[in-house]
């Protein structure tokens, strides 16, 4: 493997703005397990170690089940998940892996009969920013658990 670019060096102003939308996101209406739930999951997704190291830390800091992590790959046929979370899930998802001619209405109409307006807005915006980070720290190659003293994940005690 090689050595990529460093992009927070590169690019300190846009990474500044990024922390800045993720930290407005985390003030939104939906709640920080579900917030937990999605970042995981786009991360699984997107094959991003670094996020998927750092959203696991966070969420059993958070006070997340283990069990529940191990489910999120597998969430459809899990009975760890209530109806609001699956929603999320299937939101993240569809939005994670566009379809080529967008979001299904069947799809929109359940996640619509968990979330309400704002909320599904504020889910859109929470997904929006988890990609993001997948996608420049896959392109870089970003070191997992290589910020975790940074972020204070090193409480999660899972080295």
């Amino acid at each position: 493997m090689t050595n990529r670019l460093n992009y927070i060096k590169q690019s300190p102003e846009l990474f500044k703005k990024l922390i800045e939308f993720s930290t407005l996101v985390d003030s939104g209406t939906i709640e920080q397990s579900i917030r937990d739930l999605v970042a995981i999951r786009a991360s699984q997704i997107n094959g991003c170690a670094f996020c998927l190291d750092m959203h696991i830390k966070e969420a059993r800091i958070h006070g997340e089940r283990e069990l529940r992590i191990h489910h999120l790959a597998a969430w459809r046929e899990s009975t760890l998940f209530v109806p609001r979370e699956r929603a999320a899930l299937a939101w993240t998802e569809v939005l994670t892996r566009l379809p080529e001619h967008g979001v299904p209405d069947d799809i929109y109409e359940r996640v619509r009969t968990q979330l309400s307006e704002k909320e599904l807005s504020d889910l859109s915006f929470s997904v929006m920013a988890i990609n993001a980070w997948n996608r420049v720290n896959v392109a870089f190659q970003t070191v997992p658990g290589s910020s975790d003293k940074a972020f204070g994940l090193d409480k999660a005690n899972l080295s």
